[in-house]
């Protein structure tokens, strides 16, 4: 099959996934490939332009993934609903890919067209919302930091020890509160937490 940029960053995706930033190497993106590392120069000159261009691509999916999920609200949606849309669809576009969490943190550094279209939505959108210029840059990054940190943690390693019921009911006693609201399952405390954010924003 003839190599191309779009098959070495798909080998360079799934090599990112197995091993992190640190386990990715021309070298292993060849061996994927069944190639050497000096026949993917042409296509791809460095490991820095292999990761802007994996940044990209991912950046460019959730890109893609929001306007699926704008195009489903009704007309009648307000700002809030926009942005609760766009910030789903970039947690589950982050979300599919191992290591997509930290890839994507990344993909605003390299200048990332995808990364930059979706910054310059969402802005758009608190603009809509009737949100000060000042505060629209803030709000906008504020956002994007939580969806990444929230997929950081739910695409985080195991515990290391486990967890018993004991434990569980030793930590209630101790810390009810905290016990209880980390009971809240994920898609609604993701929910209600962009739509806490979204409150602020309004009364910036």
């Amino acid at each position: 099959m003839k190599l191309t940029a779009d098959r070495i960053v798909d080998a360079g995706m799934a090599v990112f996934a197995e091993s992190g930033y640190h386990g990715l190497s021309m070298r292993r993106v060849a061996e994927r490939l069944d190639t050497f590392a000096g026949s993917l120069y042409y296509h791809v000159p460095s490991k820095s332009h292999l990761l802007h261009l994996m940044a990209d691509r991912l950046a460019q999916q959730a890109y893609d993934a929001g306007t699926a999920a704008l195009a489903s609200l009704p007309d009648s949606a307000d700002w809030k609903a926009r942005v609760e849309a766009q910030a789903t669809s970039l947690r589950i576009t982050i979300r599919q890919r191992p290591g997509g969490a930290v890839l994507f943190a990344d993909s605003p550094k390299v200048l990332s067209a995808g990364a930059l279209s979706l910054m310059e939505r969402l802005l758009q959108t608190l603009a809509d919302g009737g949100i000060p210029e000042d505060r629209r840059g803030i709000a906008a990054d504020a956002l994007l930091s939580y969806v990444t940190g929230f997929v950081l943690q739910e695409q985080g390693s195991p515990a290391s020890l486990p967890v018993t019921e004991q434990d569980v009911a030793d930590l209630a006693k101790r810390f009810p509160m905290t016990v209880a609201a980390a009971a809240r399952p994920e898609e609604e405390q993701f929910s209600l937490s962009v739509q806490l954010i979204c409150v602020g924003f309004g009364n910036a």
